[in-house]
């Protein structure tokens, strides 16, 4: 659905092509796999923390998490307006993480002490955990390095209590491409196209996807300044840049983007944001968009050829017969053997 032909002309001349992952390369729809607690904490006070974090949090991951503390591990699914005590910190792309504080309540009714809960992207919970003085389990690193390698998402958790800020473990994510992106992304390539995979996942994580997906490159651990100064610096390259997303982080580069197009499960931010609405929510839909746009831009290109070509045509028939009366020499081009300027 094009919200302006000019965009779609536009794409006909694209040399660099944006895509967010979550929804768009992958399905979107990650689901907590495994708890993997670090050295000295079990896999239940794991379990324990990251549901507690995810109360409030409704998206398919966090309800993944809830879910699998409750299976796996017997914990009883709690809920939101269960915890009179507690503040919910919502994600933001910003901090790149979430979670709770929790008040604990004093037999006579005053608040006592009571403990911070946090989850997210390990660079940021790392950060959190030392800034209060904490220590990180040296195994985190190597947990969060297992699981990006193999191409899941891992979101550290930790804690603030009354013995410190401490690092309990990692939830393991994971995420699945959508079918056939690595041959659509070749096709892309072949018409001059380079694809580039922008995603909030570490550099390990983003590495593991984008092989197998097949794009040229990628930007990882990207917030929405990011993926701006990004289409920035191609643009300022002379190239044309194409988006895709569905969020409503990716709005501002969709905006910025020669062509945006906005996946129509995403945001309305983004599809206000954008240019286009793909109606399949199918982000290689775009090489039909390059297709329409190249051929929009060849029909023009004929049009204006035979324009010229129509117009040389009519002198060439049309004036050697006027003056060749006057000008012998003329005859050469009379190629339409006309007599005289009334024939």
């Amino acid at each position: 659905l094009a919200m302006s032909g000019r965009a779609v002309e536009a794409a006909g001349d694209v040399s660099t092509l944006l895509l967010d992952k979550t929804g768009t390369i992958t399905l979107g729809n990650r689901q907590a796999a495994e708890f993997v607690p670090v050295t000295g904490v079990t896999e239940t006070q794991l379990a324990d923390a990251a549901q507690l974090s995810s109360l409030a949090d409704e998206t398919p991951e966090g309800r993944s998490i809830v879910v699998l503390a409750k299976e796996k591990y017997g914990l009883r699914e709690r809920h939101e307006g269960e915890l009179g005590q507690a503040e919910w910190v919502p994600f933001t792309a910003q901090t790149r993480m979430s979670g709770v504080d929790i008040t604990e309540e004093e037999p006579g009714g005053e608040a006592g002490a009571g403990r911070k809960i946090r989850k997210g992207a390990a660079g940021s919970v790392v950060a959190w955990v030392t800034e209060r003085g904490g220590q990180v389990a040296p195994d985190a690193h190597i947990l969060t390095d297992r699981i990006s390698e193999d191409g899941g998402t891992p979101l550290l958790v930790a804690v603030e209590d009354g013995h410190g800020a401490r690092v309990l473990g990692v939830i393991h994510l994971k995420d699945v491409v959508k079918e056939g992106m690595r041959e659509r992304f070749e096709e892309l390539r072949r018409m001059g196209i380079k694809t580039v995979m922008i995603t909030g996942d570490n550099p390990l994580t983003a590495r593991a996807i984008a092989q197998e997906a097949g794009v040229d490159d990628f930007l990882a651990e990207a917030t929405p300044e990011d993926k701006m100064a990004l289409i920035r610096r191609e643009q300022a390259g002379g190239k044309l840049v194409a988006m895709t997303g569905d969020g409503t982080n990716d709005a501002p580069a969709l905006a910025q983007a020669d062509v945006g197009v906005a996946m129509n499960t995403g945001t309305s931010a983004a599809k206000e944001a954008g240019n286009m609405v793909d109606l399949d929510s199918n982000p290689t839909k775009l090489i039909e968009i390059v297709e329409i746009g190249k051929q929009l831009l060849i029909t023009r290109g004929a049009l204006t050829t035979f324009s010229i070509a129509n117009d040389v045509a009519k002198y060439f028939a049309i004036i050697p017969a006027m003056f060749a009366v006057v000008y012998p020499g003329l005859d050469t081009l009379n190629i339409m053997s006309l007599s005289s300027p009334e024939s």
